[in-house]
């Protein structure tokens, strides 16, 4: 049985996560969407030295509770704070302990570091079968060639940090999905280079780069799980345990980005002597309130799965459906509540006065990345219908 009961060390952390989002994150938002690509130094040496609190971890469901409470007080910002981020997810999914401890222990030391994760190809986006980027042997080594676009604090990683990056690339092109593995390149790795940085629509404070891998040398045991190609899923079963991992994650950044709208158009609309009256029936409720409601619906599903895929994850249970369930909710949940959270205030909620109009950009992203709303409804659908990709597609 599921127990979603908070215990008084639990509540105090995702109370502190609030009291960061509201004191630090909330007040210089405005200022981050409109100066992208600068970095908030102050906030990233604050949040760097507050990282024994856990808030960026994501793990289990008290984390992703800390991490939705961040992104109410400004999503960006959450992406830009140091931490292991993508790249260390990957590696703490398919990683050997040898690994995790090579490659993560580095951030609990030294100057703010990230950790990103590069899946993303020019000409491949939701088909992760269909990556070009290639990983040849040579001794003890891997030489990768290829670039990756749309990386999260790709730059911030490599260029500002002794960070990592998690590169997906193939060892066997003939082998299709089987031949997809992962590797870890640590800033400074000769042959790796940030090419530019990605002008957004929202969460305009994260980095978002395009890098490439020209040549690029990497230790042999850098790889993340067996390098031998052997069965025709081995390889993709690597990126999907990653997501497993990092769905839940960003539909909890979704959750925090929903909640944040809905908050603020329940307090407009309390400051006009405006109240919801749950009590009614639905057909005496005004217009107004069946869309609070209805909101508040929306995000409370969402919520309930995103717990349940977490849950799942840290007691050891398969959670393969339920963290795309989680995020293909998640994500379609906080672009209707933000879009109709705009909507309701009109042109304030339109106009640069409020955060609402940063809050429905902010959004949109959390229904592609990390695979698209469409791509995660399909693996429902499969998982559901026992069906394989050959049989629905």
């Amino acid at each position: 049985m599921i127990d979603f009961e908070l215990t008084a060390e639990d509540k105090a952390q995702i109370a502190f996560a609030h009291e960061v989002a509201e004191k630090q994150f909330r007040p210089i938002s405005r200022q981050y969407d409109e100066e992208e690509h600068e970095d908030p130094w102050d906030l990233i040496n604050y949040m760097w030295n507050i990282r024994d609190k856990n808030l960026l971890t994501g793990l289990g469901p008290v984390g992703v509770m800390a991490v939705e409470e961040l992104c109410w007080g400004d999503a960006g910002l959450y992406l830009a704070s140091p931490g292991m981020g993508l790249g260390g997810a990957a590696v703490f999914a398919a990683g050997t302990p040898e690994q995790q401890g090579r490659f993560l222990a580095r951030f609990n030391e030294g100057k703010p570091k990230w950790g990103a994760m590069a899946m993303t190809e020019p000409g491949c986006g939701s088909d992760t079968a269909a990556i070009t980027a290639t990983a040849t042997r040579d001794g003890d080594y891997w030489i990768l060639n290829g670039e990756k676009i749309f990386v999260t604090m790709g730059h911030r990683a490599l260029d500002l940090s002794e960070g990592i990056i998690v590169v997906w690339a193939s060892v066997d092109k003939s082998a299709g999905r089987a031949g997809m593995k992962s590797f870890v390149v640590e800033a400074g790795t000769p042959g790796m280079k940030v090419e530019k940085l990605e002008k957004k629509l929202g969460i305009k404070a994260s980095d978002t780069a395009t890098v490439i891998f020209d040549n690029c040398r990497i230790p042999f045991n850098n790889i993340l799980g067996k390098a031998e190609v052997k069965t025709k899923t081995e390889g993709f079963k690597g990126a999907m345990a990653t997501f497993d991992l990092t769905r839940p994650m960003v539909a909890a950044q979704a959750l925090g980005v929903a909640r944040a709208a809905l908050d603020m158009v329940k307090d407009e609309i309390a400051k006009q002597g405006i109240k919801i009256r749950y009590e009614l029936p639905r057909s005496k409720q005004t217009a107004l309130e069946r869309d609070i409601m209805e909101m508040e619906a929306n995000y409370e599903a969402a919520h309930l799965l995103v717990v349940r895929a977490m849950w799942q994850l840290s007691n050891g249970i398969a959670n393969s459906l339920e963290a795309s369930m989680s995020k293909a909710k998640a994500g379609r949940a906080a672009t209707l509540i933000t879009q109709r959270a705009v909507e309701l205030m009109g042109p304030l909620g339109y106009s640069r006065k409020m955060l609402l109009e940063k809050f429905m950009r902010d959004a949109k992203i959390n229904d592609i990345f990390e695979g698209t709303g469409q791509i995660n409804t399909l693996v429902v659908a499969r998982r559901v219908l026992d069906f394989n990709r050959n049989q629905l597609k």
